[in-house]
């Protein structure tokens, strides 16, 4: 199931097609979106996105990975701007390798980060390659 077969309030009926997908999409419509790599593997979905309260802007995607219907499965917060959308497959892509996700700063879900402390920020960053005020777009 896509953003478009989630999109109850039809946000995408007017979408400009000519594009690299909408610039605007309901975050509800992006909750179970799959998330991919480059090699086509799948590396689970999205199971929330985390805010900034305070610049407004979004932080993390949070992603489920492994387990069986929910059980063994980890968490995991990947900073947004390292997912890219695949508009072709509807789905998020993450250039990761599936291997080395393994290694990444996970929990889980049943006892979630404060992902406002630098120590817990700082891991997760360092993983990504990513910074606070950094990008690669």
């Amino acid at each position: 199931m896509s953003y478009l077969d989630r999109d109850i309030f039809g946000i995408y009926k007017h979408s400009d097609k000519s594009g690299p997908g909408p610039r605007l999409m309901g975050a509800d419509t992006l909750i179970g979106e799959d998330v991919y790599n480059q090699n086509d593997e799948d590396l689970g979905d999205i199971k929330e996105i985390m805010l900034d309260m305070q610049t407004g802007e979004v932080a993390y995607a949070v992603l489920s990975f492994g387990g069986i219907a929910g059980i063994g499965e980890k968490l995991f917060a990947v900073p947004w701007e390292r997912l890219s959308l695949d508009t072709v497959n509807k789905r998020f892509v993450l250039d990761v390798d599936k291997e080395a996700l393994k290694n990444a700063p996970g929990f889980d879900k049943d006892d979630w980060p404060d992902m406002t402390m630098d120590d817990w920020a700082n891991q997760v960053h360092t993983f990504y390659g990513t910074g606070p005020g950094t990008s690669h777009h």
